[in-house]
């Protein structure tokens, strides 16, 4: 895959990485996954970036892994590409899990199989009304990766899980509202500008604070009330004392706009 079939470009310090195979609905071709590893990790080594967008060019998300790619590995018998490609995914799910930046996913139209696990694992996902999900893992036969069982389950649940993984259906931005897919939909012809609105929104936040919450938020999701209980008491303190905090307090109490550094 040629560099320039994923994108890569900052401003306003937001870091937006552009899925670019529009003619192939973003399907994530060979090097795909590595060239998002290595993207994410220059995001995140950056000062200047305080958010990162996901996005499809044109009016996919992205399509998931390359079908006819995958016969070509079937015809050779070939499981050892598929492993690679696996791991490299794994990584990218537990790197932006990990990141203190926040990730969002944009989803500006379809969204399927793999590409939607990977769309669960950014921290917000907005979609526009056209988009459609589906985990179509079994209409060719497969199971979902990408984290999907984990990530899909702790959204929506097991018995919903069960049967969107299970049918393969898609389902329509109404619907992944509903069952909290996605935080919000925009209409298509706004997506953009809006998703970029709360993209500087969350640049403009205090870095550390929304790091912590990051932590917090999937902290909560395996650990005790206890074990987060002291989590809170001690980032609150470190936080306390921080210039974005005492920025924080002094916006506050002479009644303007913060200036987070």
């Amino acid at each position: 895959m040629k560099n320039d079939e994923i994108l890569y470009s900052v401003a306003d310090k937001i870091a937006t990485i552009t899925f670019n195979r529009p003619e192939a609905r973003n399907a994530f071709g060979d090097t795909t996954r590595d060239r998002i590893e290595a993207l994410l990790s220059e995001a995140e080594s950056d000062n200047d970036v305080r958010c990162v967008i996901i996005i499809g060019a044109g009016s996919a998300f992205a399509a998931g892994g390359d079908v006819k790619g995958m016969g070509e590995l079937q015809a050779g018998h070939d499981t050892q590409v598929l492993a690679q490609r696996m791991q490299v995914a794994a990584r990218v799910v537990l790197f932006i899990r990990a990141m203190k930046t926040p990730v969002i996913a944009a989803i500006n139209g379809a969204a399927a199989g793999g590409a939607l696990n990977l769309a669960l694992a950014c921290d917000i996902r907005y979609a526009s009304d056209n988009a459609i999900f589906s985990q179509s893992f079994v209409k060719i036969g497969l199971v979902p990766d990408w984290g999907g069982h984990y990530l899909l389950t702790q959204v929506v649940g097991s018995g919903r899980a069960m049967e969107l993984m299970m049918l393969g259906e898609a389902i329509d931005s109404t619907t992944a509202l509903r069952l909290g897919i996605v935080n919000e939909v925009f209409p298509v012809a706004t997506f953009r500008e809006q998703v970029q609105s709360r993209a500087q929104k969350l640049a403009a936040g205090p870095r550390d604070a929304l790091a912590a919450i990051k932590q917090g938020v999937y902290a909560g999701c395996k650990q005790s009330l206890a074990d987060i209980l002291a989590f809170e008491e001690a980032t609150q303190i470190k936080a306390f004392l921080s210039d974005d905090a005492r920025e924080g307090v002094r916006a506050f109490i002479e009644k303007r706009a913060p200036n987070f550094n």
